[in-house]
């Protein structure tokens, strides 16, 4: 019955919910479920995917971590957690009712989740105008630059072959969900070298997973500036990772920003751009 509604819904077949009084289908209760479903599946919580230890280890499923994205999941496609999730819902719903123009793009993607999810939010509510773009080296991380940027210094992310996949993974992922299509763009490639020349005119929504503060500043130098006035930044590793707050910090201090910086989970923030 979902499958049907949502095909209906977005061919344009069913009307909103306030234009079919007495009809009996609710298409935003519908919507959610979908949504909702896919929130469970893209973090294993559905399936009480089980996590991996820092020793290879495997670890039970534990619903407080994988709420807080605290764990490695062995299966599942994201390991932000469901907070994090929640946020990015909220505010790519926010973006589409209020009609704030731009593209979504996440940089960093690991297997492809929360990219997964944008699209999903985008098909839910037949938005057909606007591109999700999936930025990462799908070599993992890079070895730290300390010269470039201190902040780096002693950072080893780039020897965890896990946080490695390809770009040919990602699309499967996507495919799974039947959601890889015309609208979802691949950038693959380090960050220096795919951002800055990437074409993209606007973005509405614009989130970092890069870790770094190389990878967290070279992302905001090229795209911030696309983003929308109502848009949203979010940075998903600002709590626990110094660099990358560093590199945050020194953006928004040399561009003069004071849009307040408002915390999901303690590990992610996110602020909207008022002008």
């Amino acid at each position: 019955m979902l499958r049907y509604v949502l095909k209906r819904l977005l061919a344009g077949d069913l009307q909103r919910p306030e234009q079919t009084a007495g009809v009996g289908t609710d298409i935003n209760a519908c919507r959610s479920l979908y949504l909702d479903l896919m929130q469970g599946c893209l973090q294993g919580r559905i399936y009480e995917d089980p996590s991996i230890l820092p020793s290879g280890a495997m670890e039970a499923f534990n619903p407080t971590k994988r709420d807080l994205g605290r764990a490695m999941p062995r299966y599942a496609h994201t390991m932000i957690g469901n907070q994090r999730l929640n946020n990015l819902r909220v505010l790519a719903e926010h973006v589409v009712m209020h009609d704030v123009p731009g593209d979504f793009i996440e940089t960093g993607v690991w297997r492809g989740g929360a990219c997964i999810f944008m699209r999903a939010i985008l098909k839910a509510y037949g938005v057909t105008d606007r591109k999700v773009w999936v930025a990462d080296s799908f070599q993992g991380l890079p070895p730290p630059d300390a010269e470039q940027y201190p902040a780096d210094k002693g950072l080893n992310f780039h020897i965890h072959k896990e946080l490695a996949v390809t770009a040919e993974q990602v699309k499967a992922n996507f495919a799974k969900y039947n959601l890889l299509d015309s609208q979802v763009e691949f950038l693959p490639g380090w960050f220096k070298d795919t951002l800055p020349a990437a074409p993209i005119e606007r973005l509405a929504l614009l989130r970092l997973d890069g870790d770094m503060y190389e990878s967290t500043i070279v992302a905001l130098d090229a795209l911030y500036h696309k983003l929308s006035p109502g848009g949203f930044a979010i940075i998903d590793d600002y709590g626990d990772v110094p660099a990358c707050r560093a590199a945050v910090t020194d953006y928004r201090s040399r561009k003069g920003i004071q849009d307040a910086i408002c915390d999901i989970d303690g590990t992610g923030v996110f602020w909207q751009k008022v002008a």
